[in-house]
């Protein structure tokens, strides 16, 4: 089996409708068309990397299906790549062909990758360049496996499948993995193209939603919003990037809805995350990232490293494997007693300030609390006499520094406290929506020269 069977062999009948845009739609005998169409104009080998720049919908999907359909290599391409970035990532990959809104152009590249290869992503970059990552059908099907058996639960299921809105980019892994995920359910699959609150809710209500995905980013601009309801909505996957206990919160207190963390990375996918009975029975563990799923294990080393077993993981990734085949995740967590799951941070991004660990999503979690802060983030930035030191850029109109330092007193020991704090128009972040801390100690530091 491969990946294309999911929607080749769709348990809907011919005539039902199982592929949805904002405006468009397609039944089942009409996406097993459209593939085949497409599949006969490719012309290529297998093993041929095949790179695709379309918006989010039936026709991407269907493209998609019919690269696999040649045992080709599917290469997403974000239609806002800038032309330079998208020769790059053509020559790097060694395409064969590009599909974009002008159709089919034939490439010069020869590359020829494994047989089983299904795609190739990119990771999100927030430590240094993004790096390729190369999905086969074999470890992406086991994964689908892995996480769709939990959420299931141990009931029978008493109606159809509702549909899975994917509200993120299929570009990127998250959103890639969530169609499929859909698909292997047996559900219909929704594609928004670009997220908006409006647009978010219409189709919650449109398709009757009950359950799906959403980037923090996502649910801090629906709990701004001015949305009076998410109804039917009850369940909400966090994905892409971490998300805050106090965001959370937020978000279920704002439209009664349950957010389950997970946590994956793009080169092992989701390894930690909530079960259906977990959601009901731990309702105050809001924040975790879970418990492992089936066939994963892990441990925490004598620093706090989260390290992983996966059954499965992307092409390349075995020489980060330790001698009983655990990978370093480069993250720091902690297990309670029930077994779940907590993330402190990336070992990158901790801050030393003179022996002293400070993990910025603590602090940063502490100056939203402040009605002055609509967004912080902490770096840690050069000091002579300690080695390195927190400082905070806010996002607000209107914030004082003498303020916002009594305000973390009242709820973080002295050397957690920030020594400067930025006031910046807008975090930046990558394209998953992670911010890019290294962007904002850079720009610290230049500052810092510059005076």
């Amino acid at each position: 089996m491969g990946l294309e069977d999911l929607l080749l062999q769709h348990p809907f009948p011919e005539e039902q409708l199982v592929l949805f845009s904002e405006t468009d739609s397609m039944t089942v005998a009409q996406a097993r068309r459209r593939v085949a169409e497409i599949a006969t104009k490719l012309e290529i080998e297998s093993g041929q990397a095949v790179a695709v720049q379309l918006p989010n919908g039936p026709e991407l999907l269907c493209t998609m299906v019919a690269i696999w359909t040649r045992r080709a290599v599917y290469v997403p391409l974000n239609e806002r790549l800038p032309e330079p970035e998208v020769e790059s990532i053509l020559s790097d990959t060694g395409a064969a062909a590009f599909i974009g809104s002008d159709g089919i152009r034939a490439l010069n590249g020869a590359t020829v990758y494994p047989e089983d290869v299904a795609f190739i992503i990119w990771t999100s970059g927030t430590t240094g360049a993004p790096k390729a990552i190369l999905h086969t059908h074999t470890a992406y099907l086991e994964l689908l496996d892995r996480v769709l058996g939990p959420l299931r639960g141990k009931g029978e299921r008493s109606g159809p499948p509702t549909p899975n809105l994917i509200p993120v980019s299929m570009t990127l892994n998250a959103g890639l993995y969530n169609c499929l995920f859909g698909l292997r359910a047996g559900a219909p699959v929704v594609m928004m193209d670009r997220f908006t609150p409006d647009v978010f809710a219409e189709l919650v209500a449109r398709f009757q939603i009950r359950s799906t995905v959403l980037p923090p980013a996502a649910m801090v601009m629906l709990a701004d919003s001015d949305l009076a309801s998410l109804a039917p909505l009850k369940y909400v996957r966090s994905i892409t990037a971490p998300l805050s206990p106090l965001n959370a919160r937020r978000f279920t207190e704002r439209f009664g809805c349950f957010v389950l963390n997970s946590y994956g990375q793009a080169e092992m996918g989701e390894v930690i995350g909530w079960t259906a009975a977990d959601a009901k029975e731990h309702p105050e563990k809001v924040g975790a990232a879970g418990r492992p799923l089936p066939g994963v294990a892990l441990r925490i080393d004598a620093d706090g490293h989260l390290l992983v077993r996966p059954p499965n993981a992307a092409v390349g990734i075995d020489d980060r494997r330790d001698d009983d085949g655990f990978i370093d995740t480069g993250d720091i967590a902690s297990v309670d007693e029930d077994g779940f799951v907590w993330i402190d941070g990336r070992v990158s991004d901790l801050i030393n300030r003179g022996g002293n660990k400070v993990f910025p999503d603590s602090v940063e979690e502490v100056l939203r609390l402040h009605s002055s802060v609509i967004d912080a983030a902490v770096v840690g930035v050069p000091d002579n006499r300690l080695g390195e030191v927190p400082v905070a850029f806010i996002v607000g109109d209107d914030f004082s520094e003498e303020v916002l330092v009594e305000h973390c007193r009242n709820y973080l020991v002295a050397y957690k406290v920030p020594v400067a704090f930025r006031s910046i128009d807008e975090l930046p972040r990558s394209e998953v929506g992670k911010v890019l801390r290294r962007e904002l100690a850079n720009r610290w530091v230049n500052d810092q020269i510059g005076s």
